[in-house]
């Protein structure tokens, strides 16, 4: 006799709860991660990277440093392509996702994506241990970014990797770095670390339109001319190399402001807030030691 239910019959329990069962998947898998997912998320890739030994932390920065250098060869490429025309610099632009995209997808260290990952930890337990911990995350990879940034500017300057057009071109769009004052730096540095910490947040919802999330991201940056620590400090090297800057007045005019900027926007506005959006939501304080 066959199993199929006459016809006007209802369907057995069994059959039901299993198209139940599957609804219930369907809707679970494409349902976006809420707020305190996306936080716990976040916080544990934290305590993870606070985990990682400092010589693993070093390599990948540095690694994070050369590959942002290749924003800058993209928009040079671009750039001496380009006709001398009003849209140039939006097409130009196009080519400073490429360094952040090598980077992100390659899981290399990246000093402002660790404004708010980094931080997610600390803002849980605001202890002396994690300050410390945060603290030597903060260095390691700042520094190992600018390691890794100075070693590229070497590259592309002294080397015949590239023309001296395509120097040139590399150099015109540096020395944008330098046309606004440090206190402006400062404030369009506080824009570029709000959408990075904006963008770590997004890439976990994101899921395969992950590149556009970081393409769309660092492009506005770039059109809107935002200072970046790590990708400003290879534009700051090859002006340095090159004779058009002094190393004292990039660091006052460039790099102090970008990186206070950069912290301020990056960890103050975007990340503190979106910690107490799940503040009073999480069940108990997270631990950095789970």
């Amino acid at each position: 006799m066959s199993g199929r239910s006459p016809r006007g019959q209802a369907p057995d329990d069994d059959s039901e709860h299993r198209s139940e069962d599957k609804k219930a998947d369907d809707i679970e898998e494409r349902a976006e991660l809420s707020t305190p997912m996306i936080y716990e998320i976040l916080r544990r890739e934290g305590v993870e990277e606070m985990k990682r030994p400092i010589t693993s932390l070093w390599w990948s920065g540095v690694a994070g440093g050369l590959s942002i250098s290749f924003s800058l060869l993209a928009q040079g490429v671009l750039r001496h392509e380009l006709p001398d025309a009003p849209w140039a610099s939006l097409v130009t632009s196009l080519g400073y996702p490429v360094g952040f995209l090598m980077v992100i997808l390659a899981r290399q260290q990246l000093f402002t994506e660790n404004t708010i990952t980094g931080v997610l930890p600390f803002a849980a337990e605001p202890n002396r241990d994690n300050l410390l911990k945060l603290a030597r995350l903060w260095a390691v990879v700042l520094v190992a970014n600018l390691a890794g940034t100075f070693v590229a500017a070497l590259f592309w300057t002294y080397t015949p990797a590239v023309s001296a057009d395509m120097r040139g071109a590399m150099l015109q769009i540096a020395g944008q770095t330098l046309s606004d004052g440090p206190w402006a730096v400062a404030f369009k540095a506080a824009g570029a670390g709000f959408l990075m910490a904006a963008m770590v947040w997004l890439i976990p919802n994101a899921e395969s339109a992950k590149i556009v999330v970081v393409a769309v991201m660092t492009y506005l940056i770039s059109i809107a001319q935002f200072s970046h620590i790590v990708a400003g400090s290879l534009e700051s090297f090859m002006l340095v190399l090159a004779g058009r800057e002094s190393l004292g007045h990039l660091v006052l005019v460039f790099g102090g402001p970008t990186l206070l900027g950069n912290i301020i926007g990056g960890t103050a506005l975007f990340t503190l807030i979106s910690y107490a959006q799940v503040a009073d939501e999480m069940p108990s304080k997270a631990s950095t030691g789970s």
